[in-house]
């Protein structure tokens, strides 16, 4: 059943890492207690791995916890009416003091929250995809007007259609 897909170009490793290098934000995927958690993170690319910074707490310890995780990012480009999605599974590795963490602390990595961000944690990737397709309804996702639309959190927002007002 390959019909949903094909409108779907698979993107090539190069081309995602290119991605992975033009953004920086991105959500990371680790298992905590069995159970899947989701965290916000603003990245660097070095030397194809994904480095981000810290502090020690759930989305750290859930990911040197030794088991797999992911990153993903997505985006849209308006002029072309496409959007694209890339992911990075792969094992977490703490950045251990010494000659590595001298190199990490030279990254152009900034938190965006203050407090002590002092673990670097670099993601070692195993597999990295991504893809890109041409968006349903591009006109009415760049104005924001009418349907169900996603607000800057992801909560759905629902808007009443006036029959009045077409």
């Amino acid at each position: 059943m390959e019909w949903y897909r094909k409108d779907v170009e698979e993107l090539s490793p190069d081309e995602c890492w290119e991605l992975l290098r033009a953004d920086g934000v991105g959500r990371l995927a680790v298992v905590v207690d069995g159970a899947p958690e989701i965290f916000p993170v603003n990245y660097v690319v070095d030397r194809d791995t994904v480095v981000f910074r810290s502090g020690l707490g759930t989305k750290v310890s859930g990911a040197l916890a030794d088991l797999p995780v992911a990153l993903e990012i997505d985006g849209h480009d308006p002029a072309t009416a496409t959007a694209w999605s890339v992911v990075v599974k792969g094992e977490a590795e703490a950045v251990r003091p010494g000659h590595a963490l001298m190199e990490a602390l030279q990254l152009p990595l900034f938190p965006w929250q203050e407090g002590v961000k002092d673990r670097f944690v670099r993601v070692v990737a195993t597999t990295v995809t991504g893809r890109r397709f041409t968006m349903a309804d591009h006109e009415a996702w760049n104005s924001r007007l009418g349907g169900d639309r996603r607000t800057p959190t992801g909560s759905i927002r629902w808007v009443q259609h006036d029959p009045g007002s077409s």
